[in-house]
């Protein structure tokens, strides 16, 4: 049994809890997708105003529906489609204010106003990504994608197995 203590302080502090958090549940879990559902539990559980967080695998040339908290989601998603098939194919992380502003949004549940997107990426090769969403437009920042980022770097050898 795992209780973790996270900060109610300043961002950073969050975010620097979390990661110990992840750290800690998934540092001797062996099963990738028991670690991506522990990952996607605790940003839901610790992360303020989110409708959605999970992740998409990279399967066979296409973005698939990993573990998650959430409304029930798209399955599959196109590389280079969408916020999520975007940051897969550019392995960079996406930032998204307005999710309605977003050419080629793929709308899984229509509340949701803004994304925040990081590609997974381990020895060169493209794992999936982690997906948050939120029903509030600009919900994420710079430090939400810095600290998000952190936990991909953590997760990803974690989840490659």
């Amino acid at each position: 049994m795992f209780d973790f203590a996270i900060k109610a302080g300043s961002k950073a502090d969050l975010y620097h809890d979390l990661h110990a958090a992840l750290d800690a549940l998934t540092a001797d879990e062996p099963d990738a997708v028991a670690n991506m559902a522990n990952t996607a539990a605790l940003i839901w559980e610790y992360l303020p105003d989110l409708n959605w967080a999970g992740f998409y695998r990279a399967v066979d040339g296409e973005l698939v529906l990993g573990p998650f908290q959430g409304k029930a989601a798209c399955i599959r998603i196109a590389l280079g489609k969408g916020v999520c098939g975007t940051a897969a194919a550019t392995r960079e992380t996406q930032l998204v204010d307005d999710v309605l502003a977003f050419p080629g949004h793929i709308a899984c549940d229509a509340a949701s106003r803004s994304e925040l997107v990081m590609p997974i990426v381990h020895d060169g090769r493209l794992i999936g990504v982690l997906d948050l969403d939120s029903p509030n437009p600009a919900r994420f920042d710079a430090e939400d994608a810095a600290g998000c980022e952190k936990l991909v770097a953590l997760i990803a050898a974690r989840i490659a197995r």
